[in-house]
């Protein structure tokens, strides 16, 4: 379970990256203001969560309940948060009806603070 959390943890780091240099020089070309602004939340809390999984990598052996849902609820809860809003913010550009997609960001967002909130459980 470490070796798949930590995993996680690399490919939203390294698509954190790739997101946040397309989004500072590509997209800011063809997004209008508000919609890279957006985006750029998602890639924030993407790289928040990267690094959050790192933590719970590294501290956990993943036998308390706590610590797996840190894992499941930062995971998921970043795939739904982050990827919704790039799906939002890409909408109008590809010229389709993503609305269904709003409110998937704050079911994400919520999962991510179970996450933490777990994670700040596993310590204890």
């Amino acid at each position: 379970m470490q070796t798949l959390v930590l995993t996680i943890a690399g490919l939203f780091g390294a698509l954190a990256i790739v997101l946040g240099a397309f989004g500072a020089h590509l997209f800011k070309k063809i997004l209008p203001e508000d919609k890279l602004a957006s985006f750029e939340v998602g890639v924030r809390y993407q790289m928040y969560a990267a690094l959050a999984l790192l933590i719970v990598g590294y501290h956990n052996d993943f036998q308390l309940l706590a610590q797996q849902w840190a894992f499941y609820g930062i995971a998921i809860g970043t795939l739904l948060f982050s990827f919704s809003i790039y799906g939002l913010a890409f909408a109008n550009y590809w010229k389709v009806n993503l609305r269904f997609l709003g409110p998937i960001t704050p079911l994400g967002g919520l999962l991510m603070i179970i996450g933490w909130v777990a994670l700040i459980i596993s310590f204890y």
